[in-house]
């Protein structure tokens, strides 16, 4: 590699010789030209490092910037042997001696006498050469000021070009790029590079085209991003780490990435893996044939979608050398597999692991092991099935799969897929594909309507932008889960996506960039090799390529079509250009035909169009493919069937085949294949042994799937030959370490092979060879009989001798091949003082949160006897620096139980010994367990038989022929059956305790062999033998179970019973009756009676006398179970049973009459009425009940109900006077509710010729509070919320309740305080109506208002909130009424009524009289026949004291016959009053008729009137006349005589109908007059009768014939 600078450098300015001005130029090389020095050349020098080839070149071969020409910088570049650049190397600093003479060699030189000479010469020349020197330097000084200037002008014009932002942003640009590296495992590296751009660049970090997530890999990954400068930080890399790095900078002018490779290297040795060292000299392999084999294999495997799965290979080579490392290669359907996300390889030396990391379906497949040597390769393959996820939506189809980019171009990329095996049973009706964009999380729909083509081209894509896709399915019933994303890819050219991955490699040791100077102002020529690459219903693709021109700037196309028969070419893209040669076209009709061209563009205008397409129907082109035929199935093993079939007959472009198999009779089919296969031949495994099953085929292609084939003939799954897997020597053992060393022997151990064969390990050999200078030597037996143990002693060798060492297990198969070499181990005496390693662990009785561990102990004890062990444990995966302890305190035993594991995650174990002296080593780790108790796993029972007899049961279901159950004592086998039988039958075994007892005490475990680990434990504690031995002791001497014991109980007529009930009993039991010791027999005193089928044994006595006073005793016997019960029947609890034996018998005779079955009670109705009632028995016709209050009878006219059973009592009966109203009745009825004079001594009698009853009621005092209270209650739940409404007077708040009762107290509370009541605020009752009045209301008295009932218990409170709105409507409104209420009482009005007709004698004198109100004084019009009068000697018209109106007529004719009025009025309104004066002939009289009226309008007859004529009855009819309302009132009149003062008057009499009215008027229209608590209260339903009438007495006169 010819020197150069480093690529990085060549963006900065400083090294560009256009950085230079041309004046700067300029003059350096005039300066240069008359300057007398020359310029050397400059110097290279190799030198060697550690095998690297260290160059310095020269950057620059001639500097223009200083009169002399110095030497370039060195840079020095690691090559290696093809001259590629691989790193830096700090040069060795070197002195000035290189370039020029030392201080000492120039002195010596000038000592010389040619030195001498010389000085001589020119020293006439000095001076002249000192004055150039001078000019020089100030022309140089010049110079630079001039640079110096122009760099600053310079300098200033960039700062106003960065202050423009449209010229300041512009896409990113790696100013440094990241660098490759190689490290060891546990190094850190950093990979860092330098971005511009404006807007500043987001910066993303990808492992693998995996974007890194930091957070996600907390302590992995470092991200920092500093002033444009951007690392990633990779913490002790391991084998994973190794990939390919990519870092994308991203602004919104445009992305750029930039790659680099790291490269973890693993070093095996016996050294500190924290420092790693390359090994030492090669391997020396050559001359070696290597012999492979693959044990410990993984089988077919079945996973789900989702789930991680991991496939492992144990991998022997012989011989095995230290440093030599196969090729581990795996492959999925033989295509070689490479670590990414999706796939993580792991190679332990001896072990292969293939790590699915999330299964998808693309995952599933044949896999194959491929293990390569110098000498060959051995493989092995076994498939893999991934089912489907369970469906997000019932019946929804299965994922898409195998999402892949079939084209990717600026302007589209299709995508393409397979459609999934289950379609959910409904016909799949398409497919949304969706995008993201990389860097991002937002998934965008493409398309609209469901595609059932399965590929799709996406347009609308930014061109340079890297996208992902993912797929789902669709049916009826809903969508599918979304596929597996595909691959990331870039919307550009092939071109540009090549040239950018060339320019980017970081391991190509030259980056070459060509560009083209474009041709400017050329149109382009025509397109060429136009063609339709490919044709569905939904679109069509075009693809084409660049006209033959090179050079051209700026190129895109123009599409056209054109449907086939006419000449009409239509331009597709009008709006944006394609800018690559491929197009996709939508939107076309289907069936219809087309052709296509395509033009070129640039700035310099649109050239021709290519030659035209041929005509292309719209449409599939390809069909589905037919379905297959001829299934055949084939037995394979035990779960497995080969089925095979013919191929499709039509089938293009043939994705695969689905397999479908279904139970005979079930008609449930179920996939087997949930990825296409491309054979006609496939095994399908996981079937279920013995059943029969049939299978169909159909095939796949991008056009959907085929119709299914017909189905198979039955087959019976079971193996094809022998129906089992053959014997086979097991697998060789592994883990083999040193437990003890003297010396002249080790004693080994080692671990049991992972596959046993098909039998039992009947034994081990050893082998050893001695290793000289790191040469192994020949292989010697050690033994030469198998040992059974997994530990040996192997004897006979040489003190201070390195050995390795080989073990093979047998069974009856035979030998098995050996196991790896082990490590190299020195024989010499151990002389440390703490403990070697435990060995052989062993799980056992693994459940989902617990474990028990087991192990052997060291068999090097160290200076002292080990005295305890430790056990450590972590999670599989989790580094070492996470072993944390089981148990804080050392544990004597050999095994302990570990609890509190986290269900199904995967641990390790390891058991370290301790002595006096300290902690020994560890011993080996154990095989990862996973903590999850398995699918049927039971557990040891204890049980106890009817002989007493202790067992341990433990079963198990899937035993194999070669199975056995293994009992231990304290994980001790049990050989001795002294204490302990064992009895096993089929998949039960049971262990006897022969006579148990303290030395039982312990954990009993039993294990099955030939499974896979199924083993339970049972611990025997002290206190649980002591509960089996109660338990067994019961069963030995069993005694009867009771359900109850003895106890005694009352019957009719006051006979006393003895029971109890046995739980179980036979018929073969007997009962002994025991009475103070003594036998009872059978006897007119004592009945007994025993029912075997029920257990309840019972003795009856007729009465109890004090001889009964003692003990009674009932002994039970049933074979050899006892059991007795007693109850002691002395002192009060004795006279208490006979007191109330007696009173049972006094009762049985009372209730052979007529009797109470519940005696008199009261019962309140929602209508506050009082019923006294009680429930009688054994009534008959002639029974009669008779009810008393107060020792009085009280007489009622109701029939007694005594069908009913029930005799009924209403305290307060409904009646009224006769000849009221209904609407009076039902006042008077109301008001004749519970009162005082109602509370008394209530009794009732039932009595007939078998005898009486009596039943008594005390409603008296307390009886009569409590009854009162009950109807308090009632009224109180009756009550309606407080109201608020406004009066003349003021506000009133009030309630309604249903009923009233005079007795009811209530309390009226403000602000949660009792009102003191005042003539300003009132409480009264009307009617129902409970009122609180507040007379001329201030806002003091707003605030909060409540009314209380008071019913004995917490009572009842309505509230109302008199503030704010309400007060202040309420306010207004009193006000409005209160000012009616003054013109009301203020109006003109005829007081006193005129009758309707007055009939008089003709010549006779007439007086009227009326009282006239009102303020201001009203004025008095009369009127006739409505025109008005005025008053003269014949008609005399008076108005007096402003009160009183008079109407005479001197002498009555016939022409003052006519209809009279009179009409008052003031300010506030008008009032009328009329009668009609009719005139009759006859004789006169010699008194006088005068009428006049009272206050009320009543006609009033004079003193003068005959009596004869005071009994006539005179008929008015008073009409009250307002300004806008008029009131009418009939009034029925008739005479009375007034005895004192001897004149008649008329007096008019309401009628029924208006009484009533009035009363209502009354109840309504009643003013606050009395305050409650000081006044009687009156019943809310009474009414007052109006008083006597006052009499006004008018002004009268008389006139004489």
């Amino acid at each position: 590699m010819s020197g150069s600078l480093p690529f990085y450098q060549k963006h900065h300015r400083h090294y560009d010789h256009g950085y230079r001005s041309r004046e700067t130029e300029s003059k350096l090389s005039q300066y240069q030209t008359s300057s007398r020095y020359t310029a050397g050349s400059s110097t290279s020098a190799t030198r060697t490092s550690r095998g690297l080839k260290v160059s310095s070149h020269s950057g620059l071969e001639a500097s223009r910037l200083s009169p002399v020409l110095k030497r370039a910088k060195p840079t020095y570049l690691a090559v290696d042997k093809e001259n590629q650049i691989i790193g830096y190397v700090v040069p060795i600093f070197r002195g000035s001696q290189e370039f020029g003479f030392s201080n000492t060699e120039e002195a010596r030189v000038r000592d010389t006498s040619a030195y001498m000479a010389r000085r001589d010469l020119f020293t006439s020349g000095l001076e002249m050469e000192r004055s150039e020197q001078i000019s020089r330097r100030e022309a140089m000084r010049e110079s630079a000021e001039r640079i110096s200037l122009n760099k600053r002008i310079h300098e200033h014009g960039e700062h106003f070009k960065r202050m423009n932002e449209d010229s300041l942003m512009h896409a990113p640009e790696f100013v440094i790029k990241p660098r490759s590296h190689t490290v060891w495992e546990k190094q850190c590296v950093r990979l860092h590079c330098t971005v511009s751009g404006w807007p500043d660049p987001r910066v993303v970090w990808y492992k693998n085209n995996v974007a890194i997530d930091p957070i996600g890999n907390a302590g992995k990954y470092k991200l920092e991003s500093r002033y444009s400068v951007h690392s990633l930080e990779i913490n002790r890399c391991d084998f994973d780490d190794t990939a390919q790095y990519r870092v994308s900078a991203m602004n919104s002018k445009g992305e750029l990435s930039a790659y680099a490779s790291v490269v973890v290297k693993r070093f095996k040795g016996e050294i500190d893996e924290s420092l790693p060292s390359p090994r030492h000299g090669p391997v020396s392999e050559y001359g070696i044939n290597f012999q492979t084999h693959i044990v410990d294999k993984f089988g077919v495997s079945f996973g789900r979608e989702g789930e991680i799965m991991s496939l492992g290979c144990t991998v022997i080579i012989y011989p095995a050398l230290h440093h030599y490392q196969p090729e581990i290669q795996w492959y999925r359907d033989d295509v070689l597999l490479s670590p990414s996300k999706w796939n993580h390889m792991h190679w332990s030396g001896d072990r292969a692991t293939l790590t699915l990391t999330h299964l998808n379906k693309e995952d599933e497949g044949l896999y194959t092991l491929r293990v390569t040597t110098k000498s060959g390769y051995e493989t092995y393959s076994a498939y893999v099935f991934v089912k489907d996820a369970d469906a997000e939506v019932e019946r929804a189809p299965g994922a898409p799969l195998d999402v892949r980019c079939l084209d990717a171009n600026k302007d589209y990329i299709i995508v393409t897929w397979k459609q999934p095996a289950v379609d959910g049973g409904d016909s799949i009706l398409g497919y949304f594909v969706d995008r993201c964009e990389v860097g991002t999380n937002h998934w965008i729909q493409c398309n609209d309507t469901p595609v059932k083509f399965a590929r799709f081209p996406v347009t609308g894509l930014v061109e340079g932008r890297s996208y992902l896709f993912r797929v789902r399915a669709i049916n009826k019933s809903g969508m599918s889960r979304p596929s597996r994303i595909s691959e990331p890819v870039a919307a550009m050219d092939p071109s540009d996506r090549a040239r950018m991955r060339g320019t980017s490699a970081p391991w190509t040791g030259q980056i070459i960039v060509t560009e083209e100077e474009p041709a400017e102002g050329v149109v382009p020529g025509r397109p060429l090799e136009l063609q339709v690459t490919e044709a569905t219903k939904n679109y069509v693709v075009l693809s084409w390529s660049p006209p033959g021109e090179k050079g051209l700037e700026g190129v895109m196309y123009y599409v056209e079509k054109c449907v086939s028969g006419t000449d009409s070419w239509q331009r597709v893209n009008t709006e944006i250009p394609v800018k690559s040669p491929r197009f996709a076209l939508f939107d076309l009709a289907e069936g219809k035909s087309y052709s296509f061209r395509v033009r070129c563009c640039n700035s310099a205008g649109v050239g021709e169009p290519s030659d035209p397409t041929e005509a292309i129907t719209v449409g599939d082109k390809l069909d589905i493919p037919s379905a297959p035929s001829k299934v055949v199935p084939t037995r394979n093993t035990d779960t497995s069937v080969v089925v095979s079939w013919v191929a499709s007959s039509e089938a293009k472009e043939l994705v695969g085949y689905y397999i479908e198999g279904s139970i005979v009779g079930s008609n449930v089919w179920e996939p087997c294949n949930n990825k296409p296969v491309k054979a006609t031949r496939f095994i399908c495994h996981g079937l279920i042994t013995g059943e029969k099953y049939v299978f169909r085929v159909r095939a796949v292609n991008a056009a959907g799937l085929s119709q299914f084939s017909p189905e198979s003939e039955a087959v019976e799954v079971k193996a094809a030959i022998g129906g089992g897997i053959p014997h086979a020597s097991p697998a060789p053992p592994y883990g083999i370490t040193v437990l003890e060393c003297v010396c002249d022997s080790m004693v080994l151990a080692w671990k049991q092979p992972s596959f046993i064969g098909g039998a039992d390990i009947t034994g081990y050999f050893v082998d050893y060879r001695e290793v000289i200078d790191g040469v192994p030597g020949k292989w010697h037996e050690a033994n030469i009989k198998a040992i059974s143990e997994r530990a040996y002693r192997v004897s006979d060798l040489k003190e201070n001798k390195k050995y390795q060492f080989q073990v093979r297990a047998a069974n009856m198969a035979g030998v098995g091949i050996p196991s790896l070499p082990s490590n190299t181990f020195l024989c010499e005496e151990w002389t440390i003082a703490v403990p070697g390693p435990p060995h052989d662990l062993q799980v056992r009785e693994v459940r989902s949160n617990s474990l028990v561990l087991l192990w052997k102990p060291p068999v090097y004890q160290g200076r002292d006897p080990v005295n305890g062990f430790y056990v450590d444990i972590k999670e599989e995966d989790a580094p070492e620096e996470v072993w944390r302890g089981v148990n804080n305190k050392a544990t004597e035993k050999t095994y302990i139980k570990i609890k509190n594991l986290k269900e199904g995650e995967r641990f390790v174990f390891r058991v370290r010994a301790q002595n006096k002296a300290g902690v020994g080593e560890c011993s080996d780790v154990t095989e990862p367990v996973l903590a999850l108790t398995k699918p049927g796993t039971k557990e040891i029972e204890v049980d106890v038989n009817d002989d007493g007899i202790i067992s341990l049961n433990f079963e198990y279901g899937d035993l194999t022929p070669d199975s056995k159950f293994v009992w231990s004592k304290n994980y001790e086998e049990i050989t001795d059956q002294s204490r302990l039988t064992i009895e096993t039958k089929g998949n039960k075994s049971k262990a006897i305790f022969n006579t148990p007892g303290e030395e039982d005490i312990g954990i009993y475990s039993c294990l099955v062999t030939h499974t896979d680990g199924a083993s339970s434990s049972y611990t025997l504690s002290e206190e649980e033998l002591k509960r089996l031995l109660e338990v067994s002791h019961d069963h030995k001497f069993p005694i009867i179970p009771l359900k109850s014991e003895l106890a005694v109980e009352l019957l009719e007529k006051g006979k006393v019973r003895f029971w109890l009930q046995a739980d179980k009993i036979s018929a073969n039991g007997k009962v002994d009756y025991i009475f103070n010791e003594k036998a009872l027999s059978q006897g007119e005193k004592y009945k007994m009676n025993f029912d075997k089928n029920t257990g309840v044994i019972e003795m009856i006595m007729e009465s109890l006398t004090p001889a009964d006073e003692g003990t009674f005793t009932f002994q039970l016997q049933d074979g050899k179970a006892t059991n007795q019960s007693s109850l002691v029947l002395i002192g009060d609890v004795f006279k208490e049973l006979q007191k109330e034996s007696e009173f049972q018998k006094k009762e049985w005779v009372r209730k052979q009459g007529p009797h109470f079955i519940e005696y008199l009670g009261y019962e309140v109705t929602p209508e506050c009425c009082v019923i006294l009632k009680c429930k009688v028995g054994n009534m008959k016709k002639e029974t009669s009940a008779h009810w008393y209050k107060d020792g009085r009878e009280i007489k009622s006219d109701e029939h007694l109900g005594f069908t009913e059973g029930v005799l009924k009592l209403e305290i307060a009966q409904r009646g009224s006077p006769a000849g009221t109203a209904d609407y009076a009745d039902d006042l008077i009825w109301r008001r004749l509710k519970i009162s005082k004079k109602d509370a008394g001594v209530y009794e009732v009698v039932l009595k007939d010729d078998r005898g009486k009853d009596t039943s008594t009621l005390n409603l008296t005092d307390q009886g009569f509070k409590d009854l009162m209270n009950e109807v308090f209650s009632f009224i109180a739940n009756s009550s309606t919320p407080l109201k608020i409404t406004s009066t003349d007077q003021g506000i009133r708040l009030y309630t309604f309740v249903s009923y009233y009762n005079d007795l009811l107290q209530v309390t009226w509370h403000y602000k949660d305080s009792a009102i003191a009541f005042s003539d300003r605020i009132k409480s009264g009752v009307v009617g129902e109506q409970l009122w609180l009045q507040i007379t001329e209301p201030t806002e003091k008295d707003m605030g909060k208002y409540a009314i209380e009932f008071n019913d004995g218990k917490g009572g009842l409170r309505r509230t109302v909130e008199l503030s704010g709105q309400a007060f202040d409507d309420a306010f207004a409104e009193f006000q409005r009424l209160k000012a009616a209420a003054v013109a009301e009482r203020s109006r003109a009005r005829v007081a006193g009524g005129l009758p309707d007709v007055v009939t008089i004698q003709e010549g006779k004198a007439l007086n009227l009289t009326c009282n006239i109100s009102g303020d201001p004084v009203p004025e008095v019009t009369w009127l006739k026949n409505d025109k008005e009068i005025t008053s003269d000697d014949h008609c005399i018209l008076k108005f007096s004291s402003g009160k009183f109106a008079s109407f005479t007529i001197t002498g009555v004719n016939m022409s003052d016959s006519g209809k009279y009025s009179i009409l008052v009025k003031n300010k506030y309104g008008t009032e009328s009053g009329d009668f009609t004066l009719e005139i009759t002939e006859g004789t006169p009289d010699l008194g006088v008729t005068s009428y006049s009226t009272d206050a009320e309008g009543n006609v009033v007859f004079g003193p003068n009137t005959p009596k004869e004529r005071m009994k006539t009855t005179v008929t008015g009819i008073k009409k009250q006349k307002r300004k806008g309302d008029s009131v009418t009132k009939t009034l029925q009149m008739e005479k009375v005589e007034d005895k004192d003062k001897g004149k008649a008057t008329v007096e008019p009499k309401a009628s029924d109908s208006e009484q009533t009215e009035k009363a209502k008027e009354e109840v309504a229209e009643q003013p606050l007059t009395a305050d409650q608590s000081e006044a009687p209260e009156q019943p809310a339903d009474r009414v007052e009768e109006p008083g006597p009438v006052a009499e006004t007495q008018p002004e009268t006169w008389s006139e004489s014939n």
